[in-house]
């Protein structure tokens, strides 16, 4: 795009202004280069403009912090403070999926497969897919485990915590661009003709709590990123457009492609940095074309259309509410959560209404008000608000939520803009400016506490997710995951009630269905187990993991035909999916079914080299069928790809040593009982070697190690007390 009309910005002497911009526009201190036509006179009353709707805020902004380093230097600070909270936290809710499951952030999954998968690390290719291409946030995300030496959860939420501090910092540019426009001095440098609102903007940008979930979430990172180069895109197409000399409309390439390429780089860092493009539009024909939109408008007002009914308007103004109202924040909204609207006699209407009066007014004024710093300053800030929330809106396409905290990162910056316009004309147009002073303080205060609050909530999954239970108590996916965390701290209990209330609120959930199945397996509850399960399946046929657990219960409850059958669905449905293998071979070991057995592990172990029960499980049915040069082969053959599994180092040293190798055999019973000192067995066993083997006396010592250990063990107490009447006989020999 090229510069046109009036041209790009006004030049100003060097030296006619202090940066500060406090009176400048009411004085004679901006001194605006001669022109020759009216556009000049018409460009010197909107800089004239822009610094008095500027002083209004003299009263909220002190002076002495808006030089521009100061300014970047109180936001920085107070942006960090906000979440600083967060910086120890642990992995939580859709890091464990992002980061910890994530087999692109090790080293031995080749880097250029991070462009053929999604966020999640699966195959863009597969079904299951989200589809989600961010392949350079991945990148972050490898390079922190990397330079962290494995997943330590501070490194990646500390440098969450300063990429919204950088971008904080980055938007006091931005908004004293979109305030203040791009006047520039005879030397080329950019003025901020609009300091205040520029900084109070970016603080209310820097402590709005709806940001906590990018910032305290380690995959919000994506979001992060995404808007650093969104930032970069539109203030590298901002550099692009200036005058100099006298040369009107030039611009640079070089900047423009500069533009593009971080726009480019945004949207492989987040989707939505796709939609800088839009913003650079409108900035382009406002700031940069100065088309005038009340000519415009005025002239196609006689064309009668009328809005078209959109989709999702009551979700637009929760949206709306949490940028307005951040106090109810929730890591989910889905799934109840916001019950649906069914007749026009709900309460509920009057939101959307609300939200669309409010917003029809101020396109109003940005389309039609006579003042056009008004309009301008109206648009820029409508746009930065909608556009990149259009990704989000599910207008041009389904996304997978409806409500979500992450997506309002950008948009935010668009409703700071407007709400620090609103003071400036609040405060312009009453007479109690101390009063309006102190509502904005109050509002910063509160927001600052409010993040430091729901930054310690996001430090752990167990506050993070009861802390959602008042916001969402109609939220099954938030009981699920409460029940959940529950379960894996051994709290059955409690997490049954939790998995129950899930599957309540939503009798259609499979995944809660099979997490309570599992435990009321483990319970021995096998009846109710199978008929959660199998409704789980009905529901949803393809749910591998579903079909898998339901074979587990059968096989418990000796229906083994039908477990098989239901094993070979959940193969059927997953190819992949070596503990269904694993489970499988169980099956046929109960049945005396030993080659399929072995054959069912050896897949399970090929699929996944490290299963561990797995190789146990071949090494001990060959040692009981007999075949020890079989299981000794399999036990090297497992221990080379897990060498520091001390559970195989004990099953082969089992059938060296009934092989008579009992150099061999002592070595590995030792190297597992370092590994694993407190195993019964582990001694137990080194007993019998010992025994076998002629060592008495460390044959004694082992033995009694292990009955300390687990003093109930038939089988050792039985060959310790054969060992103890053999060492009597020998004494009275000797005797």
């Amino acid at each position: 795009m090229s510069c046109r009309g009036a041209g790009c910005g006004v030049k100003v002497t060097a030296g006619a202004a202090n940066g500060r911009g406090e009176r400048a526009g009411r004085g004679g201190s901006v001194r605006i280069s001669n022109q020759h036509n009216a556009g000049a006179r018409g460009r010197q009353a909107a800089v004239f403009k822009m610094t008095e709707l500027d002083a209004d805020l003299d009263h909220i902004i002190p002076a002495s912090v808006l030089p521009p380093f100061w300014a970047k230097l109180v936001v920085g600070f107070v942006s960090l403070v906000c979440f600083a909270r967060s910086y120890d936290g642990d992995f939580v809710f859709d890091d464990s999926e992002a980061i910890i499951n994530n087999k692109d952030l090790r080293a031995d999954t080749p880097l250029g497969d991070l462009w053929h998968h999604d966020f999640w690390g699966s195959r863009l290719s597969s079904n299951t897919s989200h589809k989600s291409y961010r392949p350079l946030t991945v990148l972050t995300f490898r390079i922190n485990y990397y330079l962290s030496g494995g997943f330590h959860p501070m490194s990646f939420h500390v440098i969450n915590i300063l990429l919204h501090g950088g971008i904080s910092v980055l938007m006091v540019d931005v908004f004293s661009v979109l305030f203040g426009g791009l006047q520039y001095t005879s030397k080329g440098r950019r003025l901020n003709l609009a300091p205040r609102s520029s900084l109070l903007a970016a603080l209310l940008f820097a402590v709005h709590p709806v940001h906590t979930e990018c910032v305290a979430g380690v995959v919000g990172r994506a979001d992060l990123l995404g808007a650093l180069f969104f930032l970069l895109s539109f203030l590298g197409y901002c550099k692009a457009f200036r005058e100099t000399g006298n040369k009107e409309g030039t611009h640079s390439t070089l900047w423009v492609l500069l533009s593009i390429l971080l726009g480019a780089v945004a949207m492989l860092c987040k989707e939505q940095g796709i939609t800088v493009l839009g913003l650079n539009a409108v900035f382009d024909i406002l700031v940069i074309g100065k088309l005038n939109v009340l000519e415009m408008v005025q002239k196609v007002l006689h064309k009668d259309k009328s809005l078209e009914a959109i989709n999702y308007n009551y979700y637009y103004s929760l949206n709306a509410w949490l940028l307005l109202c951040p106090w109810w924040l929730c890591f989910d909204w889905s799934m109840g959560c916001i019950p649906l609207i069914k007749s026009a006699g709900d309460w509920r209407v009057t939101a959307p209404v609300a939200l669309w009066l409010c917003l029809i007014g101020l396109i109003c004024q940005a389309l039609c008000s006579e003042d056009s710093h008004r309009r301008r300053i109206l648009t820029l800030g409508l746009g930065f608000l909608i556009i990149p929330f259009l990704p989000a809106s599910n207008l041009f396409f389904r996304v997978g939520f409806v409500v979500a905290e992450r997506v309002l990162y950008l948009p935010s910056a668009g409703y700071c803009m407007l709400l620090t316009f609103g003071f400036g004309a609040l405060s312009k147009h009453t007479k109690k400016k101390k009063l309006v002073a102190a509502v904005v303080l109050g509002i910063l205060f509160i927001n600052m506490l409010r993040c430091m609050i729901r930054s310690g909530e996001w430090r752990n999954e167990e506050q993070l997710f009861r802390s959602a239970l008042s916001v969402c108590p109609l939220n099954a996916k938030v009981h699920y995951n409460v029940g959940k965390n529950l379960a894996d701290k051994g709290n059955q209990t409690a997490a049954i009630r939790y998995y129950r209330e899930a599957v309540r609120l939503n009798p259609k959930y499979v995944h809660a269905m099979n997490n309570l199945g599992n435990i009321l397996k483990e319970r021995n509850e096998l009846q109710e187990a199978e008929e959660l399960l199998s409704l789980a399946v009905q529901i949803q046929p393809d749910f591998a993991a579903a079909w898998m657990n339901l074979g587990i219960v059968q096989n418990s409850l000796k229906r083994f035909e039908a477990a098989e059958q239901s094993y070979r669905t959940a193969i059927k449905h997953r190819r992949k999916y070596p503990d269904c293998y694993y489970n499988l071979g169980r099956l046929y070991a109960d049945l005396n079914r030993h080659v399929d057995a072995l054959n069912a592990w050896r897949n399970a172990t090929v699929l996944k080299p490290e299963h561990s029960l797995a190789w146990n499980n071949m090494i001990i049915l060959l040692d009981n069928t007999g075949n020890l040069a079989q299981a000794e082969a399999v036990g090297r053959e497992a221990l080379e790809l897990i060498p520091n599994d001390h559970s195989l180092m004990f099953s082969l040293a089992n059938v060296l040593g009934k092989s008579q190798k009992y150099k061999e055999s002592e070595a590995l019973f030792l190297k597992a009982i370092k590994a694993h000192p407190n195993a019964a067995s582990y001694h137990g066993n080194l007993a019998v070697l010992y025994h076998r083997w002629g060592h008495l006396d460390l044959a004694k010592k082992h033995y009694e190690i292990s009955l300390q250990l687990d003093p109930t063990a038939l089988g050792t107490k039985e060959n310790y007390g054969l060992l103890r009447r053999k060492l009597e006989q020998m004494q009275k020999k000797n005797v």
